[in-house]
């Protein structure tokens, strides 16, 4: 039992380390590009939300209003209008999951 144990504790510091090291990998990336660091000085918005952000949308001058993007994402309601009635349906599911997560994450922190 001991000896499985060493192989596991072996195991995630090698882990642990991967992660810093791909961590710190990020950061620098986040650093050099000035796409990200205007992300994030938005509050809410950490290195990895922007560096995500800025790969999975490029360049955003692609989208007339800050709506767009966020529909483009999923973020906002889908729309069902029929006779002047407007209704809003859950959220969408479209575009980029793992950075509609990381900004909803980061909105409620």
């Amino acid at each position: 039992m001991l000896r499985l144990l060493e192989i596991l504790v072996s195991r995630w510091r090698e882990l642990d380390n991967a992660i810093s090291k791909l961590t710190h990998e990020i950061d620098l990336i986040a650093r050099s590009s000035e796409l990200c660091q205007r992300l994030v000085s938005i509050p809410g918005i950490g290195t990895l939300s922007a560096t995500a952000l800025v790969a999975a949308v490029g360049d955003a001058r692609q989208f007339r209003h800050a709506r767009d993007l966020a529909a483009w994402i999923g973020l906002v309601p889908r729309q069902f209008s029929t006779g002047g009635k407007p209704r809003l349906l859950g959220g969408g599911r479209r575009g980029n999951g793992y950075v509609r997560k990381l900004l909803i994450h980061g909105a409620v922190s």
